[in-house]
């Protein structure tokens, strides 16, 4: 996932899709800003709209993390100690 412009967030707008049911705005938007995904050749908003409510819920907060609070760590726990620790979600540099 690269990081959102100013575009990728105004153009949803004007989708006819968005514009009768604006819960659709972050399929339009995951579909703009997702680069890759998996062995897929290319991404967007049909492959994202196929998603399980589940896995939209993960991009989306990736989503915000990458392009609101600045960076792709995320805070978790070992199931099994129950130690907390940071894990860095992207596996690269941000916005690539």
């Amino acid at each position: 996932m690269r990081l959102s412009t100013a575009r990728d967030e105004l153009v949803p707008l004007r989708d006819v899709r968005v514009q009768e049911n604006p819960a659709y705005l972050s399929v339009v938007l995951l579909g703009r800003v997702i680069t890759r995904l998996g062995t897929l050749p290319s991404v967007h908003d049909g492959i994202v709209e196929n998603m399980f409510a589940s896995d939209l819920a993960f991009l989306q907060d990736f989503y915000r993390q990458i392009n609101a609070e600045g960076h792709t760590r995320a805070a978790v726990s070992c199931p099994h100690c129950t130690e907390s620790f940071e894990v860095d979600l992207a596996w690269s540099r941000l916005g690539e």
